[in-house]
């Protein structure tokens, strides 16, 4: 396939557009989530829908996008009740907890996580009102 996000953003915002453009009384804007969800992968994509149609977290939830240890990474924060924040690669698979859990220290894979952490952009938040 080899396309790059680029490409992929390109295409994907052509066909918002068109879709939008279909429906009456919505103008085909662009959120910056939509930017950040394109460039990302399909498992984030997926992630964040399940959080949507999940109760709203307290705290809500976030998902931000850095570099850690040289690679791209994406850290869901950790929510009430101990439930600790997880860190993914860009695959979608579980590099560690951070933070948060009954000690809130996380699982102690990625201790060095929030210092070494470096270009911090804000992917995704739930942005609902709690209940």
């Amino acid at each position: 396939m080899g396309h790059t996000k680029l490409q992929v953003f390109i295409l994907l915002a052509m066909l918002t557009g068109v879709l939008l453009s279909c429906m009456p009384g919505v103008s085909p804007q662009i959120s910056d989530v939509e930017v950040a969800n394109a460039q990302a992968a399909p498992w984030l994509n997926q992630l964040i829908q399940e959080m949507q149609d999940a109760e709203t977290a307290n705290p809500p939830a976030k998902i931000y996008r850095y570099t850690y240890k040289d690679q791209e990474v994406f850290y869901l924060t950790g929510r009430c009740c101990d439930i600790p924040s997880k860190l993914y690669d860009k695959n979608g698979n579980i590099i560690c907890e951070p933070d948060g859990g009954i000690t809130g220290k996380g699982d102690g894979r990625c201790t060095d996580f929030f210092e070494k952490r470096s270009d911090e952009t804000l992917i995704w938040e739930d942005k609902r009102e709690q209940k």
